[in-house]
């Protein structure tokens, strides 16, 4: 039987470190620095690791600086 949380986790979208770092603009060693202090948070599979879509928009929503 499904439930709502297998719903929604089928309605996530997960990228990788590479497609996040290029989202980003950075390096991929700067989107594992941020998995591993956990400012970023990712799923581990196997050896990898899987960025949740929204948690990098809003990564980079809550770090957006207004300058004067």
């Amino acid at each position: 039987m499904s439930t709502s949380t297998d719903r929604s986790l089928s309605e996530v979208r997960f990228l990788t470190v590479a497609e996040v770092a290029s989202l980003m603009r950075v390096s991929k060693m700067t989107v594992y620095r941020l998995v591993h202090h956990g400012e970023l948070p990712a799923v581990r599979v196997g050896r990898s690791f899987r960025v949740p879509e929204q948690a990098v928009h809003d990564y980079l929503r809550d770090s957006y600086v207004e300058t004067a």
